[in-house]
């Protein structure tokens, strides 16, 4: 279990983390969610010793990581895939590890073949790419079958099949009561993958709940309808306040009323309904309205200009 209390972390006059709390508890993949610059690595930094808090403290197991008898066998990280010497194969940096945390030679070969690394464990990781780099990271995050384990965008730089293999080991190891806490900016992967969220935005607590009810309450829910006599009932949702909006193929998005109200009045009303279909927001919606206010970068859309005469469309350069 890892518990964070009251933590801040300030580098000059710059905040990065501000008197955050939260649990992630065993038995769950929790995501950790929050736009570029919310204090998500800094945090996951402080987890691990890596960085010290300027206030408050954060205990895994209910210690600090720095007084862990042996760190490796209680916590696993992926924080930088590419943190290895560039000229020591996947097999050595492992067996490296192991030994200074004193888990046997055969740990080493188990966990390479877990990853899919086994046939280049003897390649110097320097060459490796980017996706092999996040395979070696997690075999060491894996190498001392810790309870507690942290993943920062475990899945860069993996190919679909690496990313669905991903979530299925995060998941497998939180049903084995294991505490999983991951990193990503991935919605739709967070959405498959995670059980519980804590979601941060300028080093401050956004939310801290589970997914279904995250989405349910930082997004607006909506149903939507067709009818052959949409008219009649748009009108009537109308005059009963409920928000109503036109889609392009002709149906009727309902906010504020449920499936269910919206079907009573079209049978009061005598209205035929073709399609009466709740509408559940994605993740990314849900976070994207969550976090609007704590975007530090954010971008303009940029509109194709229309084509001069004789001339390609498009964005001049």
């Amino acid at each position: 279990m890892i518990e964070a209390r009251d933590l801040c972390k300030r580098y000059g006059g710059t905040t990065a983390v501000d008197s955050l709390s939260f649990d992630v508890r065993p038995g769950q993949v929790t995501g950790f969610l929050g736009p570029n610059g919310s204090g998500k690595s800094t945090t996951m930094r402080m987890i691990m010793g890596l960085d010290r808090p300027t206030s408050g403290t954060v205990t895994v197991n209910g210690r600090l990581y720095r007084d862990l008898d042996v760190p490796l066998r209680e916590v696993g990280a992926l924080l930088e895939a590419k943190a290895i010497h560039p000229g020591r194969s996947a097999y050595n940096h492992l067996w490296a590890l192991a030994q200074a945390n004193r888990i046997p030679r055969t740990r080493v070969d188990q966990v390479l073949e877990m990853v899919g690394l086994t046939a280049v464990a003897r390649q110097r990781a320097g060459k490796f790419s980017l996706g092999m780099g996040q395979r070696l990271g997690i075999a060491a995050a894996l190498l001392g079958d810790p309870g507690v384990l942290l993943f920062d965008e475990p899945v860069n730089g993996l190919d679909p099949e690496g990313i669905r293999w991903v979530r299925h080991l995060l998941k497998g190891l939180a049903a084995e009561g294991r505490t999983v806490f991951v990193s990503s900016h991935l919605m739709g992967e967070m959405a498959l993958t995670a059980d519980h969220l804590v979601v941060v935005g300028r080093g401050r607590l956004i939310a801290d709940q589970s997914v279904s009810a995250l989405v349910a309450q930082g997004s607006r829910q909506s149903v939507r309808v067709r009818s052959p006599q949409a008219a009649v009932l748009v009108a009537a949702l109308d005059e009963a306040g409920a928000l109503v909006e036109m889609a392009s193929d002709g149906a009727v998005g309902v906010r504020g009323w449920s499936a269910a109200d919206i079907g009573d009045l079209a049978a009061r009303l005598g209205v035929v309904l073709h399609e009466l279909s709740p509408q559940t927001a994605s993740l990314e919606e849900a976070f994207m309205e969550l976090t609007r206010d704590s975007v530090e970068f954010r971008g303009e859309a940029v509109a194709a200009s229309p084509a001069a005469p004789g001339q390609a469309g498009g964005v001049q350069r």
